[in-house]
């Protein structure tokens, strides 16, 4: 069974950084797009990144340039950097994962989530 785990949420200031992990079950990302989703308070979850095992990735245009999806060297775990961070960038995060091929955009695709986690941004 997939598990995911995301960490690295907090309170950061609006030009701030922070970087996301999600951690999961060994050999999940071998075979699965990864992906990164939020929900702000009073608003849908949308797309913020995604990465196919493959290395190809995908960005939603309000993220483009701030934001790098990426996996290190621990096979089981991948990163969102999160640069110049801006207040509307507050939300909940989760982290996601799909056998689907390349690196949607649409959630539908990814059936398994993570609990999320929190990242607020002051002005």
């Amino acid at each position: 069974q997939v598990q995911l785990v995301e960490s690295g949420g907090g309170l950061v200031q609006a030009g701030g950084s922070l970087r996301l992990s999600c951690a999961a079950s060994p050999g999940t990302f071998s075979r699965n797009a990864m992906g990164w989703f939020r929900q702000a308070p009073g608003k849908e979850r949308e797309f913020v990144a995604a990465r196919h095992w493959t290395g190809g990735k995908s960005y939603a245009d309000s993220v483009k340039g701030r934001f790098t999806i990426s996996r290190d060297n621990d096979p089981n775990t991948v990163y969102l950097q999160m640069n110049s961070l801006k207040p509307e960038d507050t939300a909940v995060y989760y982290c996601a994962a799909g056998p689907t091929v390349g690196a949607p955009t649409d959630d539908r695709y990814y059936g398994y989530w993570g609990q999320g986690t929190q990242v607020t941004v002051s002005s």
